[in-house]
């Protein structure tokens, strides 16, 4: 993967392709018994009372393109109550070409993806060709909570740019979770086997470089695209950066790991890699979850994710989907107008907006001069309907 010179206006090049869901039928998937919805290729805005199901349309959208919920549930949580499986299924149109994708969970059962009738063999070969930025309300946990939300926002980028980086990422999972089982092992049978851990010892530094060489490269490139976003967002009020945090370069990483074996040992679980990096956010030389207020939260979460789709878009070629999910809450007016201005007013491709109150999505649609659609979601007798304004 080579991420371009964020400075450079890949723009010139005009040879980014657009991509959108036209169509998208859910089956058993968490309210939705059977659904149908036709989006808009630009605009799409579901408005509804809380709980009534328009956040689970993001959310399929998204496990249709990533393979998995954004809120990190388990697939047999996404399974509609009573029900022993879900179905996705969209049409994604590009430049004159339509692929149907299917993703299948059955209970009991390894979860599948199609392509026009084809399952995939392995889901790495398939993610990153439909990429996806989603904003939500959860977001906050990139600030708020420990490293590992950052982490995952990392793997979840460096996973839809480069197929090298997922796999890399799954063989140095897969060999941290063998480790640290062992290292359990030893300390329950009170026996220390150095040939066994060893061997996993020597597997280990090869794909923790490689993640930390992309997370490296990716953090350079996004930091000034972030910033550019939060001014545009914030009109420039606050000094904020973002920093990559990582145990490379302090050392030799299979050096590292000697010396911390005896720690290793003591707490039955590997405390260094890349499992343990962590992307650093500042806001006016402070860490932002104790300083920033709701607000410059909020616009934080927003120019991070919005920068992430910068990068994709560019590393891709392609213009990711963009779905915000309530991203109006605690937001001031004056920032609210600077991100519908920002929305409109550059080609973010398709886009997927939930709000609570109509009144708030009027403003953007009647600022919008491409096409766009309007669904309400609503709940009748414990089924969800739908109703559906151009």
């Amino acid at each position: 993967m080579t991420i371009n010179d964020p400075m450079t206006n890949n723009d010139d090049n005009n040879d980014f392709c657009t991509v959108h869901l036209s169509q998208l039928k859910l089956t058993n998937f968490k309210s939705y018994e059977a659904q149908r919805f036709d989006f808009s290729p630009r605009l799409n805005c579901l408005t509804g009372l809380n709980g009534v199901g328009k956040t689970n349309v993001l959310d399929a959208v998204h496990f249709l393109c990533l393979c998995k919920s954004h809120a990190g549930l388990n697939d047999r949580n996404l399974v509609r109550h009573g029900e022993s499986f879900f179905r996705i299924e969209g049409l994604f149109e590009t430049e004159g070409d339509a692929v149907k994708i299917a993703a299948k969970f059955q209970v009991g059962q390894r979860k599948e993806i199609e392509r026009n009738g084809n399952v995939y063999e392995r889901l790495l070969d398939y993610i990153g060709q439909f990429p996806v930025v989603m904003i939500a309300p959860d977001d906050i946990t990139l600030v708020q909570d420990g490293s590992e939300d950052r982490r995952r926002f990392l793997d979840s980028t460096l996973s839809q740019i480069s197929p090298e980086y997922l796999q890399n990422l799954l063989i140095y999972n897969a060999l941290l979770k063998q480790r640290n089982a062992l290292l359990k092992y030893f300390s329950e049978q009170k026996h220390f086997d150095p040939v066994l851990l060893e061997s996993l010892d020597r597997q280990m530094p090869a794909p923790a470089q490689a993640i930390f060489e992309q997370r490296r490269i990716f953090a350079e490139a996004f930091q000034p695209i972030f910033l550019e976003y939060y001014a545009s967002i914030s009109g420039s009020r606050e000094v904020v950066g973002v920093r990559y945090e990582s145990d490379f370069g302090k050392g030799d990483f299979a050096e590292m790991m000697r010396q911390a074996l005896e720690k290793d040992r003591f707490l039955q679980r590997t405390t260094v890699g890349p499992h343990r990096d962590d992307l650093g956010m500042f806001m006016d030389g402070q860490a932002v979850k104790k300083f920033a207020s709701q607000g410059q939260l909020k616009s934080f979460l927003l120019a991070l994710r919005l920068a992430q789709y910068e990068v994709l878009r560019r590393e891709k070629k392609l213009t990711p989907i963009l779905l915000l999910d309530d991203i109006f809450d605690k937001l001031d007016i004056q920032r609210v107008r600077q991100l519908v201005a920002l929305l409109i007013g550059q080609d973010f491709g398709q886009i997927f907006i939930t709000d609570t109150q109509r009144e708030r999505i009027e403003p953007i649609v009647a600022s919008f001069s491409g096409d766009y659609k309007v669904f309400e979601v609503f709940s009748n007798e414990n089924k969800v309907e739908i109703k559906c304004d151009e």
